[in-house]
């Protein structure tokens, strides 16, 4: 088993191994998922494969990526959350921590995704000194937008990304200290 990164009271949060692949399959292969995701979700093993192989890349080329989260009490894949570097403008910005995640259905709203996030924002500022982290969602998607506010985020404008109106949210390590 892969070294847990991050371990929370219900959760496992550690780097995305092959044998992930069958729940990424399971959650990025679900429409409902991918509403706010433009719409496109994957229909084969192989290309839920391939989406680990490309986080497995950014592990080694930037030193981070998105991160499986497994359910302590029963091993189960729930989803991902972590951080992604973004290298290309979004929002006329790059070169920035982006923090994401993505739950299995069955496991929304259980506070999974705000749980997890808060352990990666500690970690984020506490392990990687990052000085601060960002986020966006489409405008739309309440429940994200929610978590990344839970999680002491603040919402700082709105921009089109692909044609749909999104949020930019941040938060700085100075804020997040005095939550």
């Amino acid at each position: 088993m892969t070294q847990p990164l991050i371990t929370t009271n219900r959760f496992i949060i550690r780097p995305l191994v092959a044998a992930d692949a069958s729940g990424i399959f399971e959650l990025d292969s679900n429409p409902k998922v991918h509403t706010f995701l433009g719409k496109n979700p994957i229909k084969t093993l192989a290309e839920a494969e391939n989406v680990i192989q490309l986080i497995q890349q950014q592990y080694k080329d930037l030193g981070i990526g998105r991160w499986a989260i497994i359910e302590k009490s029963t091993g189960s894949f729930v989803g991902w959350t972590g951080f992604k570097y973004i290298t290309q403008p979004i929002n006329g910005k790059a070169n920035y921590y982006d923090l994401g995640y993505r739950l299995i259905e069955r496991y929304w709203g259980k506070g999974i995704a705000t749980e997890t996030a808060k352990a990666c924002l500690q970690y984020a500022f506490e392990n990687l000194t990052l000085t601060e982290v960002c986020g966006i969602c489409d405008v739309e998607n309440t429940a994200s937008r929610n978590v990344l506010q839970k999680c002491g985020m603040k919402l700082l404008s709105t921009f089109d990304y692909d044609g749909t109106l999104h949020y930019w949210i941040k938060i700085k390590k100075e804020v997040w200290k005095n939550i």
